[in-house]
């Protein structure tokens, strides 16, 4: 029988698989899923996010649930905040990022708007929002951490797989993120064989076979028989 220990290190080896996978990959191999909606980016270029979810829910220009999750996420946790889809708000700002680098947490994701951009990207911590807004929020009401969440339009549980780069932010549930590792090294390794035979001027019309298609359709091919 194995120990918690035991299991939380196999389940950071399988995230360790994912380092050089980028979003839109993970988001192609399981089928076209797990994307968050595209307004949500990072609030710099060259952000890049990997790590556990711990969830919490915030009332709109509200962050004292944020705080919380602060203070019990674990190191390599990525916070991911249900802010209502409120953009009229700053609810993480720099002090807050500094707090998170402190804790050794991996980065944020929150249906919401943040502040401090310019600081936040100097500190290094990844933070991928909604908005960006100067307006401060208070700390009036405690909500609720580590259940499931919808933040973007996805379904993020405690513990799924959050991948975040400059195109976006794709969530693997953690029951999947096993298998889908096979599946993402197989099509990154792929797509590299296929950007290098277009390098050397084969088209992509070819590469998919596209003629194929048009015929499968019923379509004359542009370039004829």
């Amino acid at each position: 029988m194995t120990s918690i220990s035991e299991q939380k290190a196999a389940v950071l080896k399988q995230y360790e698989a994912y380092a050089s996978v980028s979003a839109a990959t993970a988001h192609e191999a399981m089928g076209r899923r797990g994307a968050l909606d595209s307004a949500i980016k990072p609030i710099r270029h060259g952000m890049r996010v990997l790590g556990r979810a711990f969830t919490c829910r915030c009332d709109p220009n509200d962050n004292l649930t944020l705080h919380a999750a602060l203070k019990m996420a674990q190191p390599g946790d990525v916070l991911v905040c249900d802010g209502g889809g409120f953009t009229e708000q700053g609810m993480f700002g720099d002090v807050m990022a500094s707090c998170a680098v402190g804790r050794g947490l991996a980065g944020l994701v929150v249906d919401g708007g943040v502040r401090d951009s310019e600081t936040i990207s100097q500190i290094g911590f990844p933070v991928f929002s909604r908005a960006i807004c100067i307006k401060g929020a208070v700390k009036e009401t405690l909500g609720q951490l580590q259940i499931p969440v919808v933040v973007g339009g996805v379904l993020v549980a405690p513990g799924d797989l959050v991948i975040g780069d400059d195109d976006g932010v794709c969530v693997v549930p953690a029951s999947e993120v096993g298998p889908l590792a096979i599946k993402c090294v197989e099509r990154e390794a792929k797509e590299t064989r296929f950007r290098e035979a277009l390098l050397a001027g084969k088209a992509t019309w070819d590469m998919l076979n596209l003629d194929a298609l048009l015929k499968a359709k019923g379509v004359a091919s542009p370039f004829g028989s």
